[in-house]
C-alpha cells in the first residue's frame, strides 16, 4: 500500500495562494500522488512549524512572505542558487537534514524569456523592492548580462545589502524610490514590492516608464494588480503580472521533489491565466 506523499507552501499570509491547486495540475498531468497544504505560519512560529513538518512525515515545503531569508538559516544544506540568494523557496527534507533551494530566479527568467520573449541580453533593468523575492532573482538576472541592474527600495540599506553580496556576478547599483534616475529608458521593471498584497502602488517617478517599458508585477491577482494598471496607465509597452512565474518557479520546485517536470503550458493554460 502506497501513502501519499505530504508538500505544502507556509507563509503569513498564504490565503491567497494558487500553488495547491498548480501543484495538483502538475501532480495528476506526471501521475504522482501527492497532496499540498496551506499552512499560515507567523514568524515567531515559523522554526517549530517547519521542524513538526519534517517530523511529521511532509516531504518538502514551498516557503513564501515574509519567510524567505528567515528560513534559509534553519537549512543543513543549501543550493548554490540559495546561497547566493540568501533566501529558499523550495525545502526538500532529506533523512533529518533540510535542504534549501530558490526557485524564484529561474521561474522568471523561464516566463520573461521563453512564456513572453523579453530579452534580458543589455537589458536596462530596475527592481522595486528588496525583500526576499528580490534577493531570489538578482542572481540570475544579472548572468543574463544585462546592461545595468538598478534595485530601489524605500530604504537603501535592504538594497546594498543584496547589491554587494551579487555585485561580482554584474552590474547591480542602488537608491531609494526618491532618486531612481529618470534618465534611463528601463527596457524591463520589475514590481517585488509587497505593495500588490496592500493594495499599493509602489512610490517611484512616472518619468522611469517609457513606451519601450516591459513591466513585470510579481504579485498576481484575479483582477490587474495596483502596479498593473499603473504601468499601463503611464505608457508601458506592456505590463504583465507574476502569474507565470509563479507557475515557474512551481514546477521547478515540482521537480526538485518528485523527478519528473511538469509541462507548464498546460496549467497556465487551464487556469486561465492571460499574460
Amino acid at each position: 500500500m502506497t501513502t501519499t506523499d505530504r508538500y505544502g507552501v507556509m507563509g503569513y499570509p498564504v490565503s491567497h495562494s494558487r500553488s495547491p491547486v498548480i501543484h495538483r495540475l502538475f501532480a495528476l498531468q506526471t501521475n504522482q500522488d501527492i497532496q499540498y497544504e496551506l499552512l499560515q505560519v507567523s514568524a515567531e512560529k515559523l522554526e517549530t512549524a517547519v521542524r513538526q513538518f519534517q517530523r511529521t512525515g511532509g516531504k518538502g515545503l514551498n516557503i513564501t512572505v515574509p519567510h524567505k531569508a528567515e528560513v534559509a538559516r534553519l537549512c543543513n544544506h543549501l543550493s548554490e542558487r540559495a546561497s547566493t540568494a540568501g533566501a529558499a523557496n523550495t525545502l526538500s527534507f532529506v533523512d533529518s537534514e533540510i535542504h534549501g533551494d530558490n526557485t524564484d530566479g529561474i521561474g522568471l527568467l523561464r516566463d520573461l524569456a521563453v512564456n513572453l520573449g523579453v530579452h534580458l541580453e543589455a537589458a536596462d533593468i530596475l527592481i522595486l523592492g528588496a525583500g526576499g523575492a528580490t534577493r531570489g532573482i538578482v542572481g540570475p538576472l544579472l548572468e543574463m548580462q544585462p546592461a545595468s541592474l538598478l534595485i530601489a527600495n524605500r530604504t537603501v540599506g535592504k538594497a546594498e545589502l543584496i547589491a554587494d553580496q551579487l555585485k561580482r556576478l554584474g552590474p547591480v547599483s542602488t537608491c531609494t524610490f526618491d532618486d531612481i534616475p529618470v534618465d534611463t529608458d528601463y527596457d524591463l521593471i520589475i514590481n517585488a514590492t509587497s505593495a500588490g498584497f496592500k493594495g499599493e502602488t509602489p512610490p517611484y517617478p512616472e518619468n522611469a516608464v517609457s513606451p519601450g517599458t516591459f513591466c513585470y508585477d510579481l504579485s498576481y491577482g484575479l483582477k490587474p494588480t495596483p502596479f498593473s494598471v499603473w504601468a499601463r496607465e503611464h505608457g508601458a509597452a506592456r505590463s504583465v503580472m507574476g502569474w507565470g512565474m509563479l507557475v515557474e518557479q512551481a514546477a521547478e520546485s515540482f521537480s526538485i521533489w518528485r523527478k519528473v517536470r511538469p509541462d507548464t503550458a498546460p496549467v497556465l493554460k487551464q487556469m486561465k491565466i492571460t499574460a
